[in-house]
């Protein structure tokens, strides 16, 4: 899917590792949160209280996963992320993601 209809965005930003990865949220009249954002070259752990599915559509990067060792994702590639963890990414080329929250 190329773009999202009838969603609400929020104005304020997400700004994370001093504005190297920012993001905007996206609310869905059935409940659905997704976050569209860019994150530019360096090194970056999160943590998340939800799953979540990563989709990324362009941009060079490994990730590390709970309990897995660093993979080179060839975009565009989705990874899943368990609730209650963290995952690292060491990104190489700005990236630019979609995440979608899980409840």
């Amino acid at each position: 899917m190329s773009k999202f209809e009838n969603v609400t965005a929020v104005k304020e930003a997400n700004i994370y590792y001093d504005g190297k990865v920012t993001s905007r949220t996206l609310e869905f009249s059935d409940g659905t949160i997704k976050s569209l954002g860019i994150m530019l070259p360096g090194e970056y752990t999160f943590g998340t209280n939800e799953a979540e599915i990563m989709e990324i559509m362009s941009g060079e990067l490994d990730v590390k996963l709970p309990g897995e060792d660093w993979k080179t994702l060839s975009t565009p590639e989705t990874f899943n992320v368990p609730a209650n963890s963290s995952f690292d990414l060491k990104i190489k080329t700005p990236t630019d993601y979609c995440c979608s929250y899980i409840k």
